[in-house]
Protein backbone atom coordinates (compact mmCIF):
# COMPACT_ATOMS: atom_id res chain seq x y z
CA UNK A 1 0.00 0.00 0.00
CA UNK A 2 1.10 3.50 -1.06
CA UNK A 3 1.58 5.85 2.16
CA UNK A 4 2.32 9.38 1.73
CA UNK A 5 5.50 10.71 3.16
CA UNK A 6 4.55 14.38 2.15
CA UNK A 7 3.64 16.09 5.36
CA UNK A 8 7.00 14.50 7.40
CA UNK A 9 10.09 15.10 4.99
CA UNK A 10 12.81 16.65 7.36
CA UNK A 11 16.37 16.06 6.47
CA UNK A 12 16.36 13.00 8.87
CA UNK A 13 13.79 11.27 6.87
CA UNK A 14 15.89 12.35 3.57
CA UNK A 15 18.65 10.25 4.82
CA UNK A 16 16.74 7.36 6.08
CA UNK A 17 15.78 6.87 2.26
CA UNK A 18 19.33 7.60 0.47
CA UNK A 19 19.65 4.47 0.55
CA UNK A 20 16.61 3.03 -1.52
CA UNK A 21 17.28 6.02 -3.58
CA UNK A 22 21.04 4.44 -4.00
CA UNK A 23 19.28 1.46 -5.36
CA UNK A 24 16.24 3.36 -6.88
CA UNK A 25 19.01 5.14 -9.35
CA UNK A 26 21.08 1.70 -9.68
CA UNK A 27 23.97 3.24 -7.71
CA UNK A 28 24.35 5.87 -9.77
CA UNK A 29 23.32 8.78 -7.25
CA UNK A 30 25.96 9.16 -4.49
CA UNK A 31 27.59 11.50 -1.74
CA UNK A 32 24.02 13.20 -0.77
CA UNK A 33 24.60 16.14 1.59
CA UNK A 34 20.92 18.14 2.32
CA UNK A 35 20.83 21.45 2.60
CA UNK A 36 17.92 24.15 2.83
CA UNK A 37 18.31 27.72 1.75
CA UNK A 38 17.55 30.86 2.97
CA UNK A 39 14.92 30.99 0.36
CA UNK A 40 13.47 27.91 0.28
CA UNK A 41 9.44 28.11 0.99
CA UNK A 42 8.13 24.17 0.56
CA UNK A 43 8.73 21.62 2.94
CA UNK A 44 11.15 19.63 0.90
CA UNK A 45 14.52 18.15 1.43
CA UNK A 46 17.24 19.09 -0.74
CA UNK A 47 20.48 17.64 -1.80
CA UNK A 48 23.72 18.07 -3.73
CA UNK A 49 25.03 15.04 -4.71
CA UNK A 50 27.22 13.19 -7.90
CA UNK A 51 25.91 11.30 -10.38
CA UNK A 52 27.78 8.66 -12.28
CA UNK A 53 26.69 7.65 -15.70
CA UNK A 54 27.37 4.52 -17.51
CA UNK A 55 30.91 5.73 -18.71
CA UNK A 56 31.46 6.34 -15.28
CA UNK A 57 31.90 9.92 -15.39
CA UNK A 58 30.78 12.10 -12.68
CA UNK A 59 28.20 15.41 -12.75
CA UNK A 60 27.11 17.40 -9.88
CA UNK A 61 23.80 16.92 -9.68
CA UNK A 62 20.57 18.04 -6.94
CA UNK A 63 18.17 15.74 -5.25
CA UNK A 64 14.80 17.23 -4.51
CA UNK A 65 12.49 14.99 -2.57
CA UNK A 66 9.08 15.05 -1.84
CA UNK A 67 8.11 17.34 -5.02
CA UNK A 68 4.86 17.86 -6.12
CA UNK A 69 3.79 16.05 -9.21
CA UNK A 70 3.07 19.45 -11.33
CA UNK A 71 6.87 20.49 -10.75
CA UNK A 72 7.87 16.78 -11.67
CA UNK A 73 5.59 16.52 -14.82
CA UNK A 74 6.34 19.82 -16.04
CA UNK A 75 10.40 19.20 -15.45
CA UNK A 76 9.76 16.24 -17.72
CA UNK A 77 7.60 17.79 -20.03
CA UNK A 78 10.27 20.11 -20.74
CA UNK A 79 13.45 18.28 -21.26
CA UNK A 80 13.93 19.47 -25.04
CA UNK A 81 12.65 22.59 -24.28
CA UNK A 82 16.16 24.12 -25.61
CA UNK A 83 17.96 24.41 -21.58
CA UNK A 84 15.19 26.86 -20.30
CA UNK A 85 14.57 24.24 -17.65
CA UNK A 86 17.02 21.86 -15.96
CA UNK A 87 18.21 18.79 -17.14
CA UNK A 88 16.84 15.86 -15.74
CA UNK A 89 18.98 12.76 -14.45
CA UNK A 90 16.37 10.80 -12.63
CA UNK A 91 12.42 10.53 -11.36
CA UNK A 92 10.00 8.62 -9.80
CA UNK A 93 6.51 8.85 -8.17
CA UNK A 94 7.12 6.19 -5.41
CA UNK A 95 10.37 5.92 -3.01
CA UNK A 96 9.96 2.92 -0.87
CA UNK A 97 6.65 2.47 -0.62
CA UNK A 98 5.77 6.18 -0.27
CA UNK A 99 3.73 8.17 -2.37
CA UNK A 100 6.75 10.15 -3.00
CA UNK A 101 7.72 12.20 -6.23
CA UNK A 102 11.53 12.70 -6.50
CA UNK A 103 13.78 13.80 -8.75
CA UNK A 104 17.58 14.12 -9.90
CA UNK A 105 18.38 17.47 -11.86
CA UNK A 106 21.49 19.06 -12.62
CA UNK A 107 23.40 21.42 -10.42
CA UNK A 108 23.92 25.02 -12.16
CA UNK A 109 27.42 26.71 -11.94
CA UNK A 110 25.92 30.09 -11.74
CA UNK A 111 23.08 31.13 -9.56
CA UNK A 112 20.50 31.91 -8.55
CA UNK A 113 20.91 35.36 -9.98
CA UNK A 114 19.70 37.21 -6.91
CA UNK A 115 22.52 36.38 -5.24
CA UNK A 116 23.86 39.39 -7.41
CA UNK A 117 21.85 42.65 -8.96
CA UNK A 118 22.64 43.32 -12.62
CA UNK A 119 20.71 45.39 -14.50
CA UNK A 120 21.06 42.43 -17.24
CA UNK A 121 19.54 40.08 -15.16
CA UNK A 122 15.91 41.45 -15.74
CA UNK A 123 16.43 41.06 -19.67
CA UNK A 124 17.73 37.77 -19.09
CA UNK A 125 15.00 36.26 -16.95
CA UNK A 126 12.55 37.73 -19.25
CA UNK A 127 14.01 35.90 -22.42
CA UNK A 128 13.71 32.60 -20.32
CA UNK A 129 10.43 32.99 -19.35
CA UNK A 130 9.27 33.49 -22.98
CA UNK A 131 11.68 30.87 -23.99
CA UNK A 132 9.95 28.49 -21.41
CA UNK A 133 6.17 29.65 -22.53
CA UNK A 134 6.98 29.47 -26.47
CA UNK A 135 8.43 25.76 -25.21
CA UNK A 136 5.25 24.71 -23.57
CA UNK A 137 3.24 26.09 -26.20
CA UNK A 138 3.26 22.10 -27.55
CA UNK A 139 1.27 21.06 -24.36
CA UNK A 140 -2.75 21.84 -24.68
CA UNK A 141 -3.77 24.03 -22.01
CA UNK A 142 -5.99 21.81 -19.84
CA UNK A 143 -7.17 24.12 -17.04
CA UNK A 144 -8.65 27.79 -16.49
CA UNK A 145 -6.32 30.22 -15.03
CA UNK A 146 -6.08 31.41 -11.64
CA UNK A 147 -9.06 32.48 -9.93
CA UNK A 148 -7.88 34.69 -7.18
CA UNK A 149 -10.74 35.82 -4.40
CA UNK A 150 -9.61 39.42 -4.74
CA UNK A 151 -12.66 40.26 -2.82
CA UNK A 152 -11.38 38.41 0.27
CA UNK A 153 -7.94 39.63 -0.05
CA UNK A 154 -8.79 43.30 -0.76
CA UNK A 155 -11.26 42.80 2.67
CA UNK A 156 -7.83 41.40 4.30
CA UNK A 157 -5.73 44.18 3.20
CA UNK A 158 -8.19 46.74 4.78
CA UNK A 159 -8.53 44.83 8.47
CA UNK A 160 -4.60 44.23 7.89
CA UNK A 161 -4.33 48.39 7.17
CA UNK A 162 -6.47 49.20 10.58
CA UNK A 163 -4.98 46.61 12.64
CA UNK A 164 -0.99 47.26 12.14
CA UNK A 165 -1.20 51.34 11.51
CA UNK A 166 0.49 50.75 8.63
CA UNK A 167 2.54 54.45 7.20
CA UNK A 168 0.19 56.43 4.83
CA UNK A 169 -2.81 54.75 6.78
CA UNK A 170 -5.26 57.15 5.04
CA UNK A 171 -4.11 57.01 1.84
CA UNK A 172 -4.26 53.42 1.58
CA UNK A 173 -7.57 53.91 3.35
CA UNK A 174 -8.79 56.27 0.94
CA UNK A 175 -7.12 53.91 -2.32
CA UNK A 176 -8.82 50.84 -0.80
CA UNK A 177 -12.39 52.47 -0.75
CA UNK A 178 -12.05 53.64 -4.44
CA UNK A 179 -10.74 50.24 -5.21
CA UNK A 180 -13.68 48.57 -3.68
CA UNK A 181 -15.82 50.70 -5.92
CA UNK A 182 -14.63 50.10 -8.73
CA UNK A 183 -13.18 46.04 -8.09
CA UNK A 184 -16.24 44.41 -9.57
CA UNK A 185 -15.34 46.58 -13.22
CA UNK A 186 -11.81 45.63 -12.56
CA UNK A 187 -11.94 41.87 -12.18
CA UNK A 188 -14.71 41.83 -15.42
CA UNK A 189 -11.83 43.32 -16.97
CA UNK A 190 -9.28 41.39 -15.73
CA UNK A 191 -11.05 38.24 -16.36
CA UNK A 192 -11.47 38.86 -20.00
CA UNK A 193 -7.64 38.84 -20.80
CA UNK A 194 -6.66 35.85 -22.98
CA UNK A 195 -5.75 32.63 -21.03
CA UNK A 196 -4.04 30.46 -23.29
CA UNK A 197 -0.07 30.34 -22.41
CA UNK A 198 1.81 28.17 -20.16
CA UNK A 199 3.34 30.25 -17.69
CA UNK A 200 6.43 29.53 -14.72
CA UNK A 201 4.15 30.95 -11.98
CA UNK A 202 7.12 31.92 -9.88
CA UNK A 203 9.31 33.82 -11.49
CA UNK A 204 12.05 35.04 -9.22
CA UNK A 205 15.41 35.72 -8.84
CA UNK A 206 16.46 32.81 -6.65
CA UNK A 207 14.52 30.47 -9.83
CA UNK A 208 17.40 31.87 -12.28
CA UNK A 209 20.11 29.79 -12.96
CA UNK A 210 22.99 29.92 -15.59
CA UNK A 211 25.37 27.11 -17.14
CA UNK A 212 28.03 29.97 -17.97
CA UNK A 213 29.46 32.94 -16.41
CA UNK A 214 29.28 35.03 -19.75
CA UNK A 215 27.28 38.14 -18.84
CA UNK A 216 25.19 37.38 -21.85
CA UNK A 217 24.97 33.24 -21.10
CA UNK A 218 20.97 32.21 -21.58
CA UNK A 219 19.25 31.94 -17.96
CA UNK A 220 17.37 28.40 -17.06
CA UNK A 221 14.36 28.50 -14.59
CA UNK A 222 14.01 25.90 -11.73
CA UNK A 223 11.05 25.02 -9.78
CA UNK A 224 8.23 24.34 -11.69
CA UNK A 225 5.89 24.18 -8.94
CA UNK A 226 3.36 26.43 -10.04
CA UNK A 227 3.32 26.55 -13.37
CA UNK A 228 -0.26 27.21 -15.23
CA UNK A 229 -1.94 28.33 -17.48
CA UNK A 230 -2.53 32.34 -17.72
CA UNK A 231 -1.63 35.52 -19.65
CA UNK A 232 1.85 36.24 -20.00
CA UNK A 233 1.60 39.54 -18.30
CA UNK A 234 1.23 37.43 -15.02
CA UNK A 235 4.49 36.44 -15.19
CA UNK A 236 6.06 40.12 -16.18
CA UNK A 237 4.89 41.79 -13.09
CA UNK A 238 5.60 39.20 -10.73
CA UNK A 239 8.91 39.65 -11.85
CA UNK A 240 8.67 43.48 -11.77
CA UNK A 241 6.74 43.41 -8.33
CA UNK A 242 10.31 42.15 -6.81
CA UNK A 243 11.58 45.54 -7.88
CA UNK A 244 8.75 47.85 -6.04
CA UNK A 245 11.33 48.48 -3.27
CA UNK A 246 14.22 49.47 -5.62
CA UNK A 247 13.56 52.72 -7.31
CA UNK A 248 16.57 52.79 -8.65
CA UNK A 249 16.68 48.97 -10.37
CA UNK A 250 13.15 50.36 -11.58
CA UNK A 251 14.68 53.41 -13.06
CA UNK A 252 17.38 51.43 -15.64
CA UNK A 253 15.05 48.13 -16.08
CA UNK A 254 11.90 47.85 -17.00
CA UNK A 255 10.66 43.87 -16.54
CA UNK A 256 6.98 44.09 -18.36
CA UNK A 257 8.84 45.99 -21.42
CA UNK A 258 11.66 43.44 -21.14
CA UNK A 259 9.25 40.27 -21.53
CA UNK A 260 7.19 42.26 -24.49
CA UNK A 261 10.48 42.50 -26.16
CA UNK A 262 11.54 38.98 -25.41
CA UNK A 263 7.95 37.30 -26.57
CA UNK A 264 8.30 39.50 -30.21
CA UNK A 265 11.78 38.43 -30.50
CA UNK A 266 10.45 34.78 -30.54
CA UNK A 267 7.52 35.60 -32.62
CA UNK A 268 4.51 35.61 -30.01
CA UNK A 269 1.98 37.77 -29.50
CA UNK A 270 1.89 40.97 -27.46
CA UNK A 271 -1.83 42.15 -27.80
CA UNK A 272 -1.76 45.90 -28.32
CA UNK A 273 -3.99 46.69 -25.18
CA UNK A 274 -1.54 44.49 -23.07
CA UNK A 275 -0.38 47.66 -20.57
CA UNK A 276 -3.99 47.87 -19.76
CA UNK A 277 -3.58 43.81 -17.86
CA UNK A 278 -0.06 45.27 -16.69
CA UNK A 279 -1.38 48.04 -14.66
CA UNK A 280 -4.95 45.79 -13.83
CA UNK A 281 -2.40 43.40 -12.10
CA UNK A 282 -0.37 46.07 -10.77
CA UNK A 283 -3.09 47.52 -8.78
CA UNK A 284 -4.63 44.20 -7.60
CA UNK A 285 -1.24 43.02 -6.14
CA UNK A 286 -0.29 46.34 -4.67
CA UNK A 287 -3.84 46.62 -2.70
CA UNK A 288 -3.76 43.53 -1.21
CA UNK A 289 0.25 43.85 0.04
CA UNK A 290 -1.06 44.71 3.46
CA UNK A 291 -3.18 41.06 3.74
CA UNK A 292 0.29 39.66 3.63
CA UNK A 293 2.14 41.77 6.56
CA UNK A 294 4.53 38.22 7.42
CA UNK A 295 5.85 38.09 3.36
CA UNK A 296 5.01 41.52 2.13
CA UNK A 297 5.05 43.87 5.74
CA UNK A 298 8.91 45.45 4.75
CA UNK A 299 7.68 49.45 5.40
CA UNK A 300 9.84 50.41 2.12
CA UNK A 301 7.86 47.54 -0.17
CA UNK A 302 4.84 48.60 1.53
CA UNK A 303 5.32 52.14 0.83
CA UNK A 304 6.39 51.19 -2.72
CA UNK A 305 2.83 49.26 -2.81
CA UNK A 306 1.10 52.37 -1.93
CA UNK A 307 2.99 54.87 -4.86
CA UNK A 308 1.88 51.58 -7.97
CA UNK A 309 -1.65 51.62 -6.42
CA UNK A 310 -2.28 55.18 -6.43
CA UNK A 311 -0.17 55.19 -10.10
CA UNK A 312 -2.06 52.45 -11.57
CA UNK A 313 -5.33 53.98 -10.51
CA UNK A 314 -4.54 56.66 -12.34
CA UNK A 315 -3.79 55.52 -15.28
CA UNK A 316 -6.73 53.27 -15.59
CA UNK A 317 -8.91 56.56 -14.85
CA UNK A 318 -10.13 55.15 -12.01
CA UNK A 319 -12.47 58.39 -9.82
Amino acid sequence: MIESAKSMIPSSLASSLEPVLTKQTQNQIQDIHWFRTDWQRSGAATGFATWNDKNDESTEVVVKLPVIERELRWTRCMQNADGVAPRLFASGKELNGYDLAWMVIERFPIGPLGKHWEISNIDRIANAAARFTNSASEFPIDQEGRREDWDVLLKTAKMSVRENHIKDESKWKKAHSLLSKKLKIILERWRSRRIDQWLHGDLHFANAMCRSEKPDAKVSLIDLAEVHAGHWVEDAVYLERQLWGYKSRLKTTKPVHAMAVARKSLGMRVDDDYNDFVDIRRLLLAATAPAFMQSEGDPRYLSACLEQLQNAADRLHLK
